[in-house]
């Protein structure tokens, strides 16, 4: 019996052992004791609810106040006058979608669609058949530059670390992945075992820790990165500049969560959290920054490989564009994280303050692509609180290509927002390193959820797709996706975000009067801007 059931069972024994002063023992023993026995022994030995298997009988308690309360009751309630986020929402739909039980709701739109800024989508008269449809239809990741190319699922699994999660969330998470036939990110706490057992598509996450591939000084080691790169499993690789949640901090791990094996992967010592320094120390310009990229894809054997970033002074990934056709070289992704992603670790005014938001972000690369003319050699993956189908149609049609998500996934494997990220307490043992709660979450039960969310919220997507006349993610555009500007104006994302002319950034005098001060701000021999609005 494990260490932390003890002070639950005192206590229980305890009131039985007030009861029986004053009543019969043995009718105690028979009505109460006995039957809450056996609950808790068929607790801690099922494998479908961690917090029955980490806090026996007593975790029940968590159910029957949703039987009382349904979360998406609640949600419906109260979304509309408090202006919370749609978290319950999000995770009452994942739940659902992960246990493949029924996800409709009664009574029709439950949103004030007069409210502004409510986005739908323009279906079409002559939609198209869902069953005519590819339900997991693929996106290829991959330049001119990029002799190894990658067929992408729709939707995919955004960065986590090991360490961050336990080893059996990044255990499930693959093994979703592996079933689903989509791709796992790493997060930047490095390649760990527990991602590559379970055969998933990796995209392997480098951050400025370097963590996996690092000298004893943190600089980074070449051979270490072509020893892991290389392997089958590993299908890109993704430099981490900054991600939504502390957008130019550092990746924080506390030194609670940091335990041998962790210290091992990352190459790091054990006794300290591991902060991330804010930048990369491998290159120092967009131009040295763009040969770094052509140094991983050739030792990598050609495989794709691109960053992630969120958008903060558009000078800077301005200036990395103009590196890119200076100098011909490519990535092949850039996955854009939106100001408003999460975390298990952050300062609070980085969390809310910094950072633009994902929908501008995606409408500000695409454009800046398409006005350097090398739109079609790079895929935008969208990442930031994307978890339905009608997230993904609206990231598409803002301009990217496909989406990840954590969030969502970590809901499929269990999560409940118990919000203790950060003091490795989580009790569903998906963001701990406890082995007492890591055991409550089983890994050949949640990487089936996690496969089942997967399948569905695509699926979900592919039919908007057809009740809009799509037949591919491909030719989703801004004409999709209509938002209300008030009570009584609607316009297109066409006319929220005029598109910009391809190739028309690449001399002064076509560049579009909004991004032109950040245009004249960028050059390819540094990302600090000499002028002062970004």
């Amino acid at each position: 019996m494990r260490k932390s059931f003890y002070p639950f069972f005192i206590i229980l024994f305890a009131i039985i052992g007030g009861i029986a002063y004053i009543w019969t023992p043995i009718l105690v023993l028979l009505v109460i004791v006995l039957p809450l026995f056996i609950l808790g022994v068929y607790d801690m030995h099922q494998n479908k609810h961690a917090i029955r298997r980490n806090y026996p009988v007593a975790g029940r308690l968590r159910y029957l106040f949703e039987a009382i309360r349904p979360e998406i009751q609640q949600y419906f309630v109260e979304s509309d006058t408090s202006g919370r986020p749609f978290n319950r929402l999000d995770r009452s739909l994942v739940y659902q979608r992960a246990k493949k039980v029924r996800d409709t709701v009664p009574f029709g739109t439950q949103l004030d669609v007069y409210k502004a800024d409510y986005h739908w989508i323009n279906h079409s008269i002559s939609a198209l058949d869902p069953h005519s449809l590819n339900i997991n239809p693929k996106v290829r990741i991959g330049s001119s530059q990029c002799t190894q190319p990658y067929d992408s699922s729709l939707f995919n699994i955004s960065a986590m670390s090991f360490g961050s999660l336990s080893k059996n969330a990044i255990l499930a998470l693959n093994g979703g992945a592996k079933i689903g036939g989509f791709f796992h990110n790493t997060g930047e706490g490095g390649l760990s075992p527990y991602h590559l057992e379970p055969g998933g598509d990796i995209c392997w996450n480098i951050g400025t820790g370097y963590f996996s591939c690092r000298n004893s000084d943190g600089t980074f080691n070449f051979d270490a990165y072509v020893e892991r790169a290389t392997k089958p499993n590993v299908k890109m690789i993704e430099v981490k500049f900054s991600q939504g949640a502390k957008p130019g901090h550092g990746g924080i791990l506390p030194k609670e969560k940091v335990t041998d094996e962790i210290a091992a992967i990352r190459l790091v010592e054990k006794g300290n959290d591991i902060i991330s320094p804010p930048y990369h120390s491998a290159f120092t310009t967009p131009r040295e920054f763009v040969h770094f990229i052509k140094k991983l894809r050739d030792g990598n054997g050609g495989k794709p490989v691109g960053f992630k970033i969120c958008i903060g002074n558009r000078s800077e990934f301005i200036a990395i564009c103009k590196a890119m056709v200076e100098e011909k070289i490519y990535v092949d992704f850039i996955s854009v994280d939106g100001g408003e992603g999460g975390t298990g670790a952050a300062p609070l005014e980085f969390t809310n303050h910094v950072g633009m938001p994902l929908k501008d972000a995606i409408v500000f690369v695409h454009d800046v692509l398409k006005g350097f003319g090398i739109k079609d050699q790079i895929k935008i993956i969208a990442s930031g609180r994307v978890t339905s189908g009608f997230h993904i149609m609206d990231c598409l049609a803002h301009g990217a290509d496909l989406c990840n998500s954590a969030r969502g996934m970590m809901f499929a494997l269990g999560c409940i927002q118990a919000l203790r990220c950060n003091d490795n307490a989580c009790p569903t043992g998906v963001a701990t390193q406890k082995k007492h709660l890591v055991k409550g979450l089983v890994v050949e039960d949640k990487k089936i959820r996690v496969a089942n969310y997967h399948h569905e919220t695509v699926k979900s997507a592919v039919e908007l797709m057809g009740a809009a006349g799509i037949d591919h993610p491909d030719k989703v555009g801004r004409f999709v996706m209509f938002r209300r500007v008030s009570r009584t104006e609607v316009e297109t994302l066409e006319q929220t975000y005029p598109e910009v002319a391809p190739a028309c950034m690449l001399h002064e005098a076509s560049v579009p009067d909004k991004y032109l001060v950040p245009w004249q701000g960028a050059s390819a021999d540094r990302f600090k801007s000499y002028r002062l609005v970004s």
